[in-house]
């Protein structure tokens, strides 16, 4: 097949990670795959210095992309503005990969393909635009989704009882680790993100909380942005900003356990990465946690916005027992080993075949 996905600007989100993995799978299986993206316009001296005197900043859009080393044909259109149908090439399947993009699908003649509208999360956070936002999903695109909460959500909020499900996966060859015991300081890890649905402040209460019983616990965190005033880190931890996927390795794997506290996710790759790196999370019941999390199995789950029962269940995994702690960690590494990106383009195939 013509495959064609129209993304939104370039970034390092891990949507744009999630659309050039099966980019590139799909070109393996035989497919012809293009990734067609807006032109990133970066912000100019003036309109910088009428934010500021507003008390605004406005953000340079990041120059690097998870589309800048992939193998499948990656196309910027060359106008400023929306991707239209005159960038798009001729194809079999044409796939929208969020909500802006599900309605420049919907209006896409014939020839553009079959299609799709790949929805890695539900769009709508209180932003003015909301009934745009949920509008798309009413749109007449076959969805293709990644985690049974949105599976659920198309159904019991769209009527779209046709969703197909392929959850995302984790590399195993980059993302492990070998069998250990707990760290000499106990130590948790999380991603810090400022954005608001990350749920980074509950994860953060849940931290003061685990201290006033582990004084000397290490937090390390990570994240695309730097720490904000207004949401510092504990005292003493460390912070990495952007690290390369070699340093997020070595930061799940000298970790006790991950910390995921979002109040919404699409999917939470970072939960997976972890798992593979053997170690345990303890997160809220968003994104993939209720697919994978194995009740002391593998971690534990917990309501949203909960701080107390995150800080209560990371408690559990620090004091456990050395012996206990390993099993859980090596249940965690095989959660994620029978199941592999590659698995994943081959449903994302059978998908987009489904029909045809």
């Amino acid at each position: 097949m013509k495959i064609t996905f129209v993304s939104s600007r370039p970034s390092l989100s891990g949507g744009a990670r999630v659309i050039a993995i099966y980019a590139d799978l799909l070109q393996a299986l035989g497919h012809e795959v293009t990734v067609v993206a807006p032109s990133i316009e970066q912000p100019r001296l003036p309109a910088k210095l009428r934010a500021a005197s507003r008390g605004r900043r406005l953000r340079d859009h990041p120059t690097q992309s998870h589309y800048d080393h992939m193998r499948a044909d990656f196309r910027v259109v060359d106008h400023y503005g929306p991707v239209t149908a005159a960038d798009v090439p001729d194809a079999d399947v044409v796939i929208a990969t969020w909500w802006e993009t599900a309605y420049t699908v919907a209006l896409m003649p014939p020839e553009k393909g079959r299609k799709f509208y790949f929805v890695q999360h539900h769009e709508t956070h209180g932003a003015p635009n909301n009934h745009l936002r949920a509008g798309s999903y009413f749109l007449p695109l076959k969805k293709i989704t990644i985690a049974s909460w949105l599976v659920d959500t198309m159904r019991d909020l769209y009527g779209d009882a046709h969703s197909a499900l392929v959850p995302n996966s984790v590399d195993g060859t980059m993302f492990n680790a070998p069998p250990r015991g707990k760290q000499a300081r106990p130590t948790v890890s999380l991603m810090y993100a400022p954005t608001p649905f990350k749920g980074t402040d509950i994860s953060l209460r849940a931290l003061d909380i685990v201290r006033q019983s582990i004084p000397d616990l290490h937090v390390v965190a990570f994240g695309a942005k730097g720490v904000q005033p207004d949401l510092p880190l504990p005292p003493g931890a460390e912070f990495h900003l952007r690290p390369p996927q070699q340093k997020i390795v070595d930061i799940y794997a000298g970790s006790d356990l991950y910390l995921f506290g979002s109040r919404s996710e699409g999917f939470g790759l970072p939960v997976l990465e972890a798992m593979a790196c053997r170690t345990p999370v303890v997160g809220t019941r968003a994104g993939c946690v209720p697919d994978v999390v194995r009740e002391g199995k593998n971690g534990y789950s917990v309501p949203i916005d909960d701080a107390e029962a995150l800080a209560a269940r990371m408690i559990d995994v620090l004091r456990a027992p050395d012996a206990d702690w390993r099993a859980m960690s090596d249940a965690a590494r095989r959660s994620v080993e029978d199941y592999t990106w590659e698995d994943a383009a081959k449903l994302f195939e059978a998908a987009l075949l489904e029909g045809a």
